[in-house]
């Protein structure tokens, strides 16, 4: 096991292996990794960085490692394993937050997202979905942001000892945690009005009978963007959006823009968004928000825009003309607009229900395990769902979570 979510899941998994009579080395990192303890071996990597590839060599061989996990195939230290795996024709399975949240988390062999071997081609998915069950919602996971955000603090709390235990470790985030803190501090004791002001916007927009278009934005330094996209950050997202809704989209139409709930702050996207609203001649055609209701947004809107957001699934979901600006698994022909922006305005389709259907069906077949990292049902979920899916002879192609029945979007 490399580096897990910063929680005690990969910990209660490596116990579980172990109980079931499978060797796990755990690798630590920093301080954080070791805040939650395992039965099973684990080994810190405290060297200058340019002695990963060396020290994971040296680790594979002593252990006769079969197998790696991971979450998150795009951290720097990660992206260096899996060249090195890669090499070495060792399998490895990337666990990553859910493409159907919230009662699914990702587990997939080889990648995840744009890096994922999922094929491109609709006609597969019809072909597939035929030998699958039909999935619902999955049974229900639940959490708590007060629990996430405890695990989270604890986690970068333990990091202070870095300097003395792992003195070369450098995270993958853009800034430090106390810095994202004190953004999040600023910002979450105003969310109770911008969620007020949010459902205001939008009961006005339906009271005008104006029709809009949804932009729900990532976060700026979600690898999703940083890697699975062609743009710098969410601010010239934005720009480009905002641009051709002004010189392409229906005169008496919305852009609603959303911002990310878990977004820091540190970027100040409404005064972006106001400025260049104001340059563009668009006065009240654009409206920023910091809340609102997603499924009734998608529910009454005339289309979605996003880059790579799973949101993009829900807005097939629910039946919504969607457009990908970035790279991501659900691009396909029949699914997303596959035009260009300025065209998407007028010319967007509902994706085919057909298509979605399997699609959905498939891929939670293939990738996806009923359960979450954030709380203990969850975590019992998930870890039921590895443990079945990890020990197959051939791990991947068969389900972890055995729940179906009648998806909602069947009615």
């Amino acid at each position: 096991m490399l580096q897990g979510p910063a929680t005690p899941f990969f910990a209660r998994l490596a116990d579980t292996l172990l109980e079931q009579g499978h060797k796990v080395c755990k690798v630590n990192f920093c301080a954080g990794d070791t805040l939650f303890r395992t039965k099973a071996t684990s080994v810190a990597f405290n060297r200058p960085l340019d002695e990963w590839d060396s020290f994971l060599g040296e680790l594979l061989e002593l252990h006769d490692i079969d197998r790696v996990l991971l979450f998150g195939d795009c951290r720097p230290l990660h992206m260096q394993a899996i060249a090195q795996l890669k090499q070495r024709s060792i399998p490895f399975f990337v666990y990553e937050e859910g493409y159907f949240r919230p009662n699914w988390i990702t587990l997939e062999a080889g990648g995840t997202n744009a890096f994922s071997d999922l094929p491109r081609d609709p006609a597969w998915y019809i072909k597939q979905a035929k030998g699958v069950p039909v999935y619902a919602d999955g049974n229900t996971v639940g959490g708590s942001l007060k629990i996430r955000a405890g695990q989270d603090m604890a986690y970068h709390l333990a990091n202070i000892t870095n300097a003395l235990r792992f003195p070369h470790y450098r995270t993958h985030r853009p800034h430090g945690s106390h810095i994202e803190y004190l953004g999040w501090a600023r910002r979450f004791p105003l969310l109770p009005w911008h969620e007020r002001q949010a459902q205001h916007n939008f009961e006005q927009i339906q009271a005008h009978r104006r029709s809009f278009y949804l932009f729900p934005l990532q976060l700026d330094a979600d690898y999703q963007i940083k890697v699975h996209s062609r743009f710098d950050g969410i601010s010239q997202a934005i720009t480009e959006v905002m641009q051709s809704f002004a010189s392409h989209a229906a005169h008496n139409s919305v852009l609603i823009i959303k911002n990310h709930p878990l977004d820091t702050g540190l970027i100040n996207y409404r005064s972006h968004i106001r400025q260049l609203a104001t340059q563009l001649g668009l006065g009240m055609r654009v409206v920023f928000i910091d809340g609102g209701h997603l499924p009734t947004l998608l529910h009454h809107c005339t289309g979605v825009i996003t880059i790579n957001s799973t949101v993009g699934l829900s807005a097939l979901y629910h039946g919504r003309p969607t457009i990908a600006l970035g790279r991501s698994i659900y691009d396909l022909p029949g699914l997303c607009f596959q035009g260009p922006l300025n065209d998407f305005w007028e010319k967007g389709q509902p994706p085919a229900k057909k298509l979605f259907r399997a699609f959905r069906n498939t891929v939670i077949h293939r990738t996806q395990l009923n359960g979450g990292y954030y709380n203990a049902r969850g975590i019992e979920l998930a870890i039921a769902g590895s443990v079945q899916r990890l020990t197959q002879q051939e791990p991947l192609t068969e389900t972890g979570a055995s729940y179906t029945g009648v998806p909602s979007w069947e009615g």
